[in-house]
């Protein structure tokens, strides 16, 4: 049964709206992006998006998600099935240059000088000197080559100018004073580019509300205890009942995330990391 709207939740859900519109009158249709996880924030970011363009008559962006090399089945599978459900064009971003360098083998050690030469500047800009680093998703150098990097490669490829992302104020502290457009300055390995953020003023209390009160899907490992889906192997259940019933006020959101990375967090933005 679906949740009744509060004034709360239509106010919150209008802004997004608004914000979206507005991305919409500053960047043609075919410079724009949705980064789409399979998690429940950037689900419900495409749920809005899709909601104006039946209203106003307009045309969805492709969709990418980051395949950093470890994606849960569960994730992969909910992708799949809506992407066809919703009539998505969804592009599957992995950095192959890495993972043919670690034979595809989670935390094999990789020989940055066996990277082609994009990634090896890549590496170099962390002020990473070692000769080798662990082919691990949620690993300082990881997480950069596997994620940031691979997603500077798709804005190039494919000419986008500005994305929609599922990132909220009250989810880590170094989002917290993000704004919802963003403007990133190219570097040698990064196009600039903006970044549209609808739901930065929903709290994880208000995600779960629209996802019930608005009938959105949402991957099945969040019934099994999971708050925040990052790489299958760093990622655990919160607790033992549904994410929405687990008390999303006075626990952290990313505890079941490894947390090597989130103390990096501040780092990995300023380097590109949504």
């Amino acid at each position: 049964m679906k949740s009744p709207v509060t004034a709360d939740l239509a106010a919150k859900v209008a802004i997004s709206q608004e914000i979206i519109r507005e991305a919409y009158a500053r960047y043609p249709l075919e410079k724009l992006a949705v980064a789409w996880t399979g998690g429940k924030d950037s689900t419900v970011v495409l749920w809005l998006i899709r909601e104006v363009c039946r209203a106003d008559g307009l045309c969805c962006p492709t969709c990418f998600c980051i395949d950093e090399g470890d994606m849960f089945d569960e994730v992969r599978a909910f992708l799949a099935r809506y992407a066809a459900d919703w009539g998505l064009a969804l592009e599957m971003v992995h950095n192959e240059d890495v993972s043919r360098a670690a034979g595809g083998v989670l935390g094999a050690r990789v020989a940055v000088s066996a990277l082609n030469a994009r990634n090896r500047a890549e590496v170099a800009r962390l002020g990473y000197t070692e000769e080798t680093f662990p082919y691990e998703p949620e690993s300082y150098v990881g997480n950069h080559l596997m994620k940031t990097a691979a997603l500077n490669q798709f804005l190039e490829t494919h000419g986008i100018v500005a994305f929609f992302e599922g990132i909220r104020w009250d989810e880590q502290e170094a989002r917290s004073k993000e704004t919802y457009f963003s403007p990133r300055e190219g570097t040698s390995t990064s196009p600039a580019h903006d970044r549209v953020s609808p739901i930065l003023h929903f709290t994880e209390r208000d995600v779960w509300a629209a996802i019930h009160t608005f009938d959105i899907p949402y991957c099945a490992l969040y019934e099994q205890g999971y708050r925040s889906l990052g790489a299958r192997v760093t990622t655990a259940p919160a607790d033992t009942v549904p994410a929405w019933e687990q008390d999303l006020e006075h626990t952290p959101e990313r505890g079941g995330r490894r947390q090597d990375k989130e103390g990096l967090m501040k780092r990995l933005r300023e380097l590109g990391y949504m």
